[in-house]
């Protein structure tokens, strides 16, 4: 998949667990959504992005990433 249309779905979903007051739960939310909905490549993928530093990428889904990349491995 390309790589700016999964920075782009990311961040969409990042914009919508970023109206929650409770962060934790939002930075668990992301994490849940993209492990549910997002096929193993797709994941591989974004991670892959992540760890070579993509600049695109809202702070409250590199912290989602951080925090619960074990879920999303």
């Amino acid at each position: 998949m390309d790589a700016d249309n999964l920075v782009r779905m990311a961040n969409r979903i990042g914009d919508f667990f970023e109206a929650m007051p409770d962060r934790a739960e939002a930075l668990e939310g992301i994490a849940t959504h993209i492990r549910k909905f997002w096929d193993p490549r797709m994941r591989g993928q974004f991670l892959a992005l992540v760890d070579a530093g993509e600049d695109q990428l809202k702070p409250i889904v590199r912290d989602a990433v951080t925090t619960h990349r074990a879920r999303l491995t």
